[in-house]
């Protein structure tokens, strides 16, 4: 169900500074790292998060309440954000969708899926965060007038991080699975972009076409999380 003039007219007045003022963002990501990067740029710009790390976490938000724009990263632990991104704009049309993913490859099957826009990551800054967002809303809600873009960035807790690279530390650890370990390739090159860490991310590329790489990159992630880099 679409935003009434009312509801429009209840929410506090966006500012140049605060685009986002009164709006709600339904992210499903499962990377903490990422996650906790666009909590920050939502803080700064007046918009409250709700996360869903999985494709069955975003249904059940879903199905208890209307976020103001949907934000869904294409890979997911349980399923592509493509097939999220298209239950959505069939079922609600009016649904404002962004799509976002380190790999831009990506773009053209999401915006075929339904998604408003695109937006890779890592996000580099607030400006870019805030123009992505706004350029899925409808005009009646906030409208895309001119407005000075910050260049401001975001420095995210280095437990979040940490968080990440357990979580894939304890996949790679259990009983081979190449679905698994497909899903766990794609999640460390995003992490590691977003880390700005050029050798975990080429490490992690190298998983998905060579399972045999996957014990030296296990001690990589090992040593990174005691806090002993591997060259």
């Amino acid at each position: 169900m679409s935003d009434t003039i009312h509801d429009i007219l209840q929410r506090p007045l966006a500012t140049s500074a605060r685009p986002l003022l009164g709006l709600t963002v339904l992210l499903v990501e499962d990377s903490r790292l990422a996650s906790e990067a666009m909590r920050l740029f939502c803080l700064r710009s007046g918009a409250r998060l709700r996360r869903a790390n999985s494709l069955l976490a975003a249904r059940r938000h879903l199905g208890a309440y209307r976020p103001s724009v949907v934000v869904v990263d294409l890979g997911l632990p349980d399923g592509s954000g493509s097939e999220l991104i298209e239950d959505l704009s069939d079922h609600d049309p009016e649904l404002p969708i962004l799509a976002v993913s380190g790999d831009e490859a990506r773009a053209q099957d999401a915006k075929d899926a339904g998604a408003g826009s695109f937006l890779a990551k890592p996000v580099p800054n607030l400006g870019a965060f805030q123009t992505a967002i706004l350029s899925v809303l409808p005009s009646a809600i906030h409208p895309k007038g001119p407005r000075k873009l910050s260049g401001e960035t975001v420095e995210p807790d280095a437990t979040a991080l940490q968080d990440d690279l357990a979580h894939a530390a304890e996949l790679l650890a259990g009983p081979e699975d190449p679905c698994a370990r497909a899903y766990v390739a794609q999640f460390l090159t995003d992490v590691a972009r977003n880390a700005g860490d050029d050798a975990l991310e080429r490490a992690a590329t190298t998983l998905r076409y060579r399972a045999e790489t996957t014990p030296q990159l296990l001690a990589m992630l090992e040593a990174r999380l005691a806090d002993r880099p591997v060259i």
